[in-house]
C-alpha cells in the first residue's frame, strides 16, 4: 500500500541514519569535508527552501526535502558514482516504506544526477539538489582533525566566513554570494568548485533562472558589477540557503 513518506519518517528510518553515519565516516578517512548530519541538513533544508520560493507545490518540497537528506548515502558504498549507488538504495528502502514509485523515481533521479561528472538536472528536484549541494562550501565543513593540514580543500572552505544561496524571483536569478579571506583565494576556489559551479548554471537555467556566483564582490561569471561590501540579500532576494 502507498503511503505518503514524509521526512521525518526518512529522518527516523534506521538504515537511512547508518548509511549517513557510515558516508560521513569514510569520507573522514580519505580526507574529505564533513559529509554528516550538518551538511544533509543544509542541503535538505536549502533544496526545499528553493522550491517553495519559486512556487513549487508542497509535495515537490517536501521530495527536494527528502532528497537532499539521502544524497550522499552512496558514499557508504565508494566515493566514486556515489550519486548513482545512492540512487539504488534509496529507490529500495523508500518503495519498503511504502512511497509512490512516481515520488520514489523523482528522487532517485535526483539523487543519482547531483554529481558533477555525470549528473545533469533532470528535473525541478534535481536542480535544486544541485544548486544546494554545490553552495554549501564554508569553514565549519572542516573537521577539527584536519583544520591544521595544508589540503586545498580544507584550505578553501577555512577561507570562507560567510556565504549564503538567494533567490530574485523579479529578476530570475539565483545567486551564491561568497566572502573569502586570505586563508585561500579566488583562484583556488575555481580549482575545486568550477565543474560544480558550471552543473549550478545548468540547474538554474533548468529553473528558468541565470545562476550568478559572487566571490569577495566581484561576478565570476557575468559582467555585471557588485558593491564589495554586499554580503546579504539585496532588495527583493529572499535567502535560501540554511545551515
Amino acid at each position: 500500500m502507498e503511503i505518503s513518506v514524509t521526512l521525518n519518517d526518512v529522518k527516523q528510518n534506521d538504515e537511512f541514519k547508518q548509511l549517513i553515519e557510515s558516508s560521513n565516516a569514510n569520507l573522514k578517512v580519505l580526507g574529505y569535508t564533513e559529509h554528516g548530519l550538518r551538511h544533509v541538513g543544509y542541503v535538505s533544508k536549502t533544496t526545499a527552501n528553493i522550491l517553495s520560493t519559486l512556487g513549487y507545490d508542497e509535495r515537490t518540497i517536501e521530495l527536494g526535502a527528502i532528497a537532499g537528506w539521502i544524497h550522499d548515502i552512496g558514499n557508504a558504498i565508494n566515493r566514486k558514482d556515489h550519486g548513482l549507488t545512492g540512487s539504488l538504495m534509496a529507490y529500495d528502502i523508500l518503495i519498503r516504506m511504502g512511497m509512490d514509485p512516481a515520488e520514489v523515481t523523482q528522487i532517485i533521479a535526483a539523487i543519482g544526477n547531483h554529481e558533477e561528472e555525470t549528473g545533469t538536472p533532470v528535473n525541478a528536484i534535481s536542480a535544486a539538489l544541485i544548486l544546494a549541494d554545490k553552495s554549501d562550501a564554508h569553514r565549519s565543513r572542516v573537521r577539527r582533525e584536519t583544520a591544521d593540514r595544508k589540503d586545498i580543500h580544507d584550505r578553501v572552505n577555512l577561507s570562507i566566513k560567510k556565504n549564503y544561496l538567494a533567490i530574485d524571483k523579479t529578476k530570475k536569478i539565483i545567486r551564491l554570494v561568497i566572502q573569502m579571506d586570505n586563508t585561500s583565494a579566488t583562484m583556488e576556489y575555481m580549482q575545486i568548485y568550477l565543474s560544480r559551479m558550471v552543473l549550478s548554471e545548468k540547474a538554474a537555467a533548468y529553473l528558468g533562472c541565470w545562476f550568478e556566483l559572487v566571490i569577495n564582490g566581484n561576478v565570476i561569471n557575468r559582467r555585471k558589477p557588485v558593491p564589495a561590501a554586499n554580503v546579504h540579500p539585496k532588495a527583493g532576494e529572499t535567502e535560501v540557503s540554511e545551515d
